[in-house]
């Protein structure tokens, strides 16, 4: 891999190509984690990816390639939220329904959905990336102990969602 980071930091199209290719899942997956979108997800990929060819040159150390793509693209997202751009109406939307290959991660997805995106990007990072709660604090310029305490209140809502009301439960006697 560092062999390819070289090439397309030396402008190879197909090497950047390729890299690109490698990671557009997680770009997907992260983005995804932050915008609601589709057309914001796609455009903060789209800029994630021109930053990325403009100082590709500028990277130092090929090893931290995917954390510096991800924080790219962290903070691609996070300008979008801030101009708070692209509504959407009703009728721009496609009557055809989600494909096969959405309907697998609807329920990931409404679950990220209805978490705050304080919690769904370090769950993202940690369980989808792989990511160590160090990077994840390097990547977001927090404290270690501030991704682990995201972590757990990330896992709790996470938890609360998923787990039936315990106090509405009624057991019926059958006569």
């Amino acid at each position: 891999m560092s062999k390819l980071i070289r090439r397309a930091q030396e402008h190879d199209p197909d090497a950047f190509a390729e890299l690109m290719r490698m990671h557009d899942r997680d770009m997907y997956r992260m983005a995804r984690s932050i915008l609601q979108n589709d057309a914001d997800i796609a455009d903060a990929i789209q800029d994630t990816i021109l930053a990325c060819y403009e100082h590709l040159p500028e990277l130092r150390n090929p090893a931290y390639f995917k954390t510096w793509l991800l924080r790219i693209l962290i903070n691609k997202c996070n300008d979008l939220l801030r101009i708070g751009r692209k509504t959407v109406p009703i009728e721009a939307l496609s009557e055809e329904g989600y494909s096969g290959a959405a309907l697998e991660n609807a329920e990931f997805e409404m679950l990220m959905d209805s978490l705050d995106e304080t919690y769904r990007t370090v769950l993202v990072l940690y369980y989808a990336e792989g990511m160590s709660v160090r990077q994840i604090s390097k990547m977001l310029d927090v404290t270690e102990s501030a991704v682990k305490q995201r972590l757990r209140r990330g896992r709790d809502k996470a938890r609360e969602l998923f787990e039936p009301d315990k106090t509405n439960i009624r057991l019926e006697v059958l006569t």
